[in-house]
């Protein structure tokens, strides 16, 4: 999505136009977090840190009050803060891989495992003679 975000040079601050657009993102992100199970969550990249990553991450922290105070565990706990970080990702543009893509049981297999499953496939299992 990339937000465009106006950083006030004198203090890191967001222009106050910007939080309510912020807001919904984080609200629409932390829905869908909720409702997502956690192995179908996608991965969160790496960030480089810079001045303009740096504001959008401060000003979502007064944000998140409403919602932890009103968390009932620590799943929810999770959930709103992994929704957080998805919404941070969006409002600054960084690519997340599509829903429900994450690492499968299938290939959480390391590649080397499955070529000697495949090699002792092939050949059938061993005789004792």
């Amino acid at each position: 999505m990339d937000l465009p975000v106006v950083v006030d040079s004198n203090d890191d601050e967001i222009v106050s136009h910007e939080l309510e657009q912020m807001r919904s993102i984080l609200e629409e992100a932390i829905l869908e977090t909720r409702s997502t199970p956690l192995e179908n969550r996608p991965r969160l990249p790496r960030i480089p840190l810079s001045k303009r990553i740096r504001a959008v991450v401060r000003a979502h922290n007064p944000m998140l009050v409403t919602y932890l105070e009103a968390s009932r565990d620590l799943c929810e706990t999770d959930s709103i803060l992994f929704g957080t970080a998805v919404a941070v990702c969006r409002i600054i543009g960084a690519k997340l891989p599509m829903a429900g893509r994450a690492t499968t049981q299938s290939s959480a297999i390391p590649a080397w495992r499955k070529r000697i499953e495949d090699v002792s496939q092939r050949q059938g299992p061993l005789s004792a003679d």
